[in-house]
């Protein structure tokens, strides 16, 4: 005998990174199990692909989940959650005044936006006089796996990061497309840029948006009142403790 189909609910969003709208449904059970286990394992390559295959299903292959930038996805992968297993995620953080006392807390995870720095843009001048500059393009999912971190100590890594983000390099009305270019020669572009320029190219990326959210607790023994930032998908996907405001 055949078991009834269990048919799951359609929800819309809109995405940060654009005015699109789109359909998705919660994850499925055998869904949630596979993305928890690569997290249990500490492997962060299996976890992306586990949390690719899983939002590309529950936006029902409409959507290109590799094009997307990271806080389309942290943004897509929180609505999801909060419509699969309740809006309101309770989290154990630690009390920073002391660093040793946890408080239990609450978190409406559905009203969570990702935040925007007014100073943000991606169109960078370089060169006022000559009208040169470049556009940057968001880091995908991918990205994840190497990190974000434009001030670490690899410079190759750095250097990788940036120049696959660079969209196109402009002078006045001309542009040069980065994928009509070679890494080698995006390199060497951007190894001959002033160090202001530099700095402001790693602006970009510390400022982009990203999922946000700041509560206030007060620590039971020493009655001091601290903020705690959640950010990214790992804070509000696991009980661990954000970061200190």
């Amino acid at each position: 005998m055949a078991l009834p189909i269990i048919e799951t609910p359609r929800y819309e969003l809109t995405l940060p990174s654009a005015d699109i709208k789109i359909q998705y449904r919660p994850f499925i059970v055998k869904e949630e199990k596979v993305l928890l286990m690569s997290m249990e394992n500490q492997n962060s390559d299996e976890t992306l692909v586990a949390l690719k295959e899983i939002l590309r299903a529950c936006t029902f292959d409409k959507v290109k989940i590799e094009d997307l930038p990271m806080f389309d996805i942290e943004y897509l992968f929180l609505q999801i959650r909060s419509k699969s297993v309740g809006e309101i995620a309770k989290f154990k953080v630690l009390c920073p005044d002391d660093k040793k006392t946890f408080v239990d807390v609450e978190v409406d995870i559905s009203k969570i936006e990702v935040q925007v720095d007014d100073s943000h843009t991606n169109n960078i001048m370089l060169d006022e006089k000559r009208k040169l500059g470049l556009v940057m393009k968001y880091p995908t999912i991918d990205f994840a796996k190497a990190g974000l971190d434009v001030n670490m100590q690899d410079i190759d890594k750095v250097f990788e990061i940036i120049t696959s983000c660079i969209d196109h390099i402009y002078e006045g009305e001309k542009i040069y497309p980065a994928k009509d270019t070679t890494k080698e020669e995006l390199r060497d572009f951007i190894e001959k840029l002033s160090q202001k320029s530099f700095e402001n190219i790693k602006t970009f990326f510390e400022s982009m948006p990203q999922l946000r959210h700041e509560i206030e607790v007060e620590n039971p023994n020493t009655k001091v009142k601290n903020k705690i930032v959640f950010k990214g998908i790992q804070d509000f996907f696991q009980s661990a403790s954000p970061t200190v405001a």
